[in-house]
């Protein structure tokens, strides 16, 4: 039945690798199981016959998606069934998808649809490096037109020694978690996040990452001799639009230089938008497809733009290669924020606002691996107006998602370790200007305003966009590019960190690759690049302000022991709801007896801790404590010195001389000071009013002597009250919560 089945081994790192195909998804134009471990990722490529008319673009879709039962669980939620990706779905459909695009022919507009689906996961191998290479090789089997395969490694560094394709528990522990895709020329994607590591550890990452997938490339090879499709037919450009390509330029090519001369990104464009309208015009009158001249000015830009910058070495707004635009940090911008700054690079902005929470305020993330608490959070939004334009405005797209986690990557490094800094830290970035990288300008601000808000950061973080011209008669790179550079270029390098190392690499190659040498070129400029941003940003703040600000609350951490914990919980929260609600804070309790409490009342931080030191402390002997009376009896007085304890104070010890009645001394109600003279054989706590000055608390018990001899005919223990019968009642009294009343023979 399965004619067409065929499978490929390929050892890997001490693994095996199985890819399959012609038993699963028969009818897609490539698919691939691919399988490490018991990590199992269905992998599937679509594409359409025919170009849709007009289309000036390549709609290339890539979908990672996770499913329930790949982990033997049922979806939360009330429909329970997986709804809209998930924050991680998203990150691995962009990493699919950004080292697969540049390898489809230029001018190739069919519709491709790439779909990975988890269907297995052991928790040990991560599915997006099995999703990657999937992908790849149901490409290369598809026929559709692809100068492929690349392979993808996950690349680990402990010890002075690189993993490769560490399991998630070794990543937890790893100095670095880098992804490193390529073909078996060079590398094409690298996303990562380091502790502060060197410029040559990330080089070397890279490259052991590069040379550990090419068994993998080869496999994929062997693989796609035995059973790839006829390859679609490439369309190659015709005389007609050679011709036409050629006339735009000489039309255009004087006109568009002088157009980007222009160094203010508004103007410039007016000015490029007439250069274009004139030569439409003309070619129209000449009779040329204005459909497709449009598509060709881009060309002619890229030209004009690319040879102006490697002929001469100035770029679109008149810097060098190295130059970084000028830089303006504020903090302290918004004044009932608890953190806040305002970055701004030429002309790229990022508004950031940091917020101080507690533990209740962490997001719960229910990820296919388990559900897990995160404490740091970081936004990043990039509104239309941004860059002058109207736009729909509604939840963040793929863009913003994966721009935001970048500039998580690159901070969360520098945050203090939790139990120095209690807080759950949210960052939003609105990117108010862009002509440029805006994730970096929001690593900027990010570490700005947190210094603001008062977070310890171990160091302040910086990070900077590099760019690269790579023609045949040499090559260029850019520190700092703008938006149009990014756009016409070869490579978009994004490097983060402070002065210590580096934090965070992002790295994208539009050619089929880029060699090491330009790579460390690229490092080593962006080293001096974030080293100046880090000096600009100083101007503005160069460290963290020392203490929250005033409208944060403030977290006190204290430690109860744990055998307290339901003590101060209390049947169904009810302890611990009234502390809340009659203090006015926020009170999180770990498992392991932490409790924090949060409020920006110091007051209220201090009455919150009392009550639970009252509800959790030992009665000490000797101790002197303020206590209530609460019950007056014959024998004695019960009073409440410690939280929800209560001790006897018997009749014998309220005062220096004898008392004949306990009400004569003491009333419900009253203020009194006691001292713990002991505990009885129940381990009920004794105490005592006449060893206490009454007035000042201190301790008299030398000055009264003794215990005074008790008066004829009065009990031991003072519990009689005058002969009740041959059976009496008692009340015992508790060390704790007043329980129901006690019958004694």
């Amino acid at each position: 039945m399965f004619d067409n089945y065929y499978r490929k081994d390929i050892e890997w790192g001490g693994k095996t690798l199985t890819l399959e195909t012609g038993k699963v998804a028969r009818q897609a134009d490539g698919a691939v199981m691919a399988r490490l471990g018991d990590t199992i990722v269905l992998c599937t490529v679509v594409g359409a016959r025919n170009v849709k008319p007009g289309q000036d673009f390549f709609p290339l879709t890539v979908n990672y998606q996770e499913k329930a039962f790949a982990a033997g669980k049922i979806p939360g939620g009330f429909f329970k069934r997986e709804g809209r990706p998930s924050e991680n779905e998203t990150l691995v459909s962009r990493l699919i998808d950004r080292p697969i695009r540049p390898l489809f022919p230029e001018g190739f507009r069919n519709e491709v649809q790439v779909v990975a689906t988890v269907l297995s996961h052991d928790l040990e191998n991560n599915p997006d490096v099995v999703a990657m290479v999937g992908c790849s090789a149901a490409l290369t089997i598809s026929g559709i037109p692809f100068f492929g395969p690349i392979a993808g490694a996950r690349v680990g560094y402990a010890g002075g020694e690189y993993i490769l394709n560490p399991t998630m528990e070794q990543v937890k522990t790893s100095e670095l978690d880098l992804f490193v895709a390529g073909t078996a020329e060079g590398v094409l994607m690298v996303e990562s996040e380091a502790k502060e590591l060197s410029e040559a550890v990330m080089l070397g990452a890279v490259e052991f990452g590069h040379k550990s997938f090419q068994p993998v490339i080869q496999g994929i090879i062997e693989l796609a001799e035995r059973a790839a499709k006829e390859p679609w037919p490439l369309t190659e450009a015709s005389d007609a639009e050679r011709a036409l390509k050629a006339r735009i330029a000489e039309l255009g090519t004087a006109e568009m230089t002088e157009a980007y001369k222009e160094t203010v990104k508004q103007s410039r464009y007016a000015k490029v938008g007439a250069v274009k309208k004139a030569i439409a015009e003309k070619l129209e009158a000449e009779g040329y497809d204005a459909a497709a001249a449009k598509g060709l000015m881009k060309g002619l830009e890229a030209d004009v733009v690319r040879n102006t910058i490697l002929d001469t070495g100035i770029r679109i707004d008149g810097r060098d290669t190295k130059t970084v635009r000028p830089i303006v940090a504020e903090v302290g911008v918004l004044p009932r924020a608890h953190g806040s700054s305002l970055f701004t690079r030429g002309e790229t902005q990022a508004f950031c606002v940091a917020t101080l929470g507690t533990g209740q305020d962490e997001q719960i993330i229910d990820a296919l691996a388990g559900e897990y608490r995160e404490s740091f959070m970081l936004h990043y939004n990039f509104p239309p107006y941004s860059v002058g334009e109207t736009g729909r405005m509604g939840s963040p797209g793929r863009r913003e998602i994966g721009h935001g986690k970048l500039a998580w990557r690159a901070i969360r490094p520098l945050l203090p370790e939790k139990d120095k800094f209690p807080y759950t830290i949210r960052v939003v970035s609105e990117i108010t200007e862009s002509n440029g990288s805006s994730s970096m300008a929001t690593v900027c601000g990010t570490s700005l305003s947190l210094m603001d808000a008062g977070a310890p950061l171990k160091r302040p973080c910086a990070g900077i966009a590099m760019g690269l011209i790579k023609e045949e008669k040499g090559f260029a790179v850019l520190s700092d590019i703008l938006g149009d550079e990014d756009h016409l270029g070869d490579m978009d390098f994004k490097v983060a960190g402070s002065e210590q190392g580096i934090t965070a690499l992002q790295m994208d190659i539009k050619i089929t690759s880029i060699t090491f040498e330009i790579m460390r070129i690229a490092l080593d400029q962006a080293k001096d690049g974030r080293i100046h941003i880090l000096g600009e940003m100083a101007k503005g703040l160069s460290g963290s302000r020392g203490e929250v600000a005033a409208t944060a609350p403030r977290i006190t951490v204290i430690q109860v022991p744990k055998d307290k914990i339901r003590e101060v919980i209390g049947t169904g929260g009810k302890v611990i709801r009234e502390i809340v609600e009659q203090t006015g804070t926020k009170i999180d309790i770990e498992d392991d007896g932490t409790i924090k409490i949060a409020s920006s009342s110091p007051e209220a931080t201090q009455a919150a801790i009392d009550r639970i030191k009252g509800i959790t402390a030992e009665a000490e002997v000797g101790a002197i404590y303020n206590g209530t009376v609460v019950k007056v009896a014959d024998f004695g007085a019960f009073v409440n010195f410690l939280g929800a304890k209560d001790g006897l104070v018997h009749i014998s010890e309220l005062a220096q001389d004898r008392v004949a009645r306990t009400g004569d001394i003491v009333s419900v109600g009253d203020k009194v000071k006691v001292k713990v003279i002991g505990f009885d054989d129940r381990g009920k706590v004794k105490l005592s009013m006449r060893t206490v000055d009454q007035a000042s608390g201190a301790d008299i018990s030398e000055q009264v002597g003794a215990k005074r001899p008790r008066a004829d005919g009065e009990p031991e223990g003072g519990d009689r009250g005058g002969e009740r019968g041959p059976r009496r009642e008692r009340e015992g009294f508790r060390g704790g919560d007043r329980g129901p009343r006690r019958r004694e023979d």
